[in-house]
């Protein structure tokens, strides 16, 4: 749900460039030689820093889950986008006033706007579905970005990468199983989530030949709190107690998870790091067990391994192509 993205990594934030000020390369030359972290190999930190990446989203979608009995998704939205541009002012004020301007304006308002509905999308699909279902759902995107980068960025797709992402849209009607009787009309808000964040993260990589990722966080973070302001204080419930920690803990993990993958992607290799996303779905899976007694239905298990294993392979293909 997060923000900047990707190329073919099998996950959202895979093209994240590492932020000026934010993320800076590994620092193993101003460390001690004998600290015992960057003793580990470079893709085995990416894989951690990615893992710990995929933990923290997963924990946001628990809190939005949980909070969803009581509050609107608009509301919801709000604090994501408002508390996130909290964590990130520190940032924004290192890059400076000069760094903020754009010569392309019109361009980040329409990522936006559909990065913004997607969001929304995706808040709905995981109140009101099994959290591992409506993960399956998410990892759906790279196979969108493949389809929408051809048409935008004019991309020229393997046959290989063009079967993968075919197999892939197999296992996305496995999950939303059109014509069974367990049809559920929400699978539809979760592709068209799905699909509208892959339009928005091609859109990102049309933004980066001129434009570096704080400026797009910048407006991004702007954007979601003026959109969402309003709406959110039409429907406004009033937290209280833990309900404030969850819904701050949404926007700030939610930064924190992001900053977790572009430190994946500065310190390791893509093709091996980008796999260890898949973990996500395991959280997803133990905590809608534990925490809501949800039991993932065998469509779901078959659906995502498809998914899984088509943009694994998509990914593989991508980081031999770049080799």
């Amino acid at each position: 749900m997060g923000s900047g993205w990707c190329r073919h990594v099998p996950c959202a934030a895979a093209a994240l460039s590492p932020l000026k000020g934010m993320a800076s390369p590994d620092a193993s030359s101003t460390l001690p030689p004998s600290n015992f972290w960057l003793r580990l190999p470079p893709n085995f930190r990416g894989i951690m820093w990615l893992s710990m990446g995929a933990f923290l989203f997963a924990v946001v979608d628990v809190f939005v889950k949980s909070l969803g009995g009581r509050f609107d998704p608009l509301q919801i939205s709000f604090f994501r986008y408002g508390c996130g541009l909290i964590f990130l002012v520190p940032v924004f004020i290192g890059l400076g006033a000069a760094n903020m301007k754009t010569e392309r304006l019109p361009l980040h308002l329409l990522r936006m706007f559909l990065a913004f509905a997607a969001q929304l999308g995706i808040f709905i699909t995981v109140i009101y579905m099994p959290l591992a279902e409506a993960t399956a759902f998410m990892f759906s995107k790279p196979l969108f970005t493949t389809v929408v980068a051809v048409f935008v960025l004019h991309e020229v797709v393997t046959r290989q990468r063009w079967s993968a992402t075919i197999v892939g849209f197999i296992g996305v009607l496995v999950l939303v199983r059109p014509g069974a009787d367990a049809f559920d009309p929400l699978a539809l808000v979760a592709v068209a989530s799905a699909l509208t964040f892959a339009i928005a993260n091609v859109l990102i990589r049309k933004l980066s030949t001129t434009e570096p990722t704080g400026r797009i966080l910048f407006y991004y973070h702007i954007g979601g709190v003026l959109l969402f302001l309003w709406p959110a204080a039409y429907v406004w419930t009033m937290p209280v107690g833990i309900e404030w920690l969850k819904l701050i803990g949404i926007g700030g993990l939610t930064t924190l998870g992001i900053f977790g993958f572009m430190r994946a992607f500065a310190v390791g290799e893509a093709n091996a790091v980008g796999p260890a996303e898949n973990v996500r779905l395991i959280y997803a899976a133990l905590f809608g067990y534990f925490l809501f007694a949800e039991i993932p239905s065998i469509w779901t298990g078959v659906g995502a391994l498809i998914i899984v294993a088509s943009t694994y392979y998509i990914a593989q293909v991508e980081a031999r192509k770049r080799s």
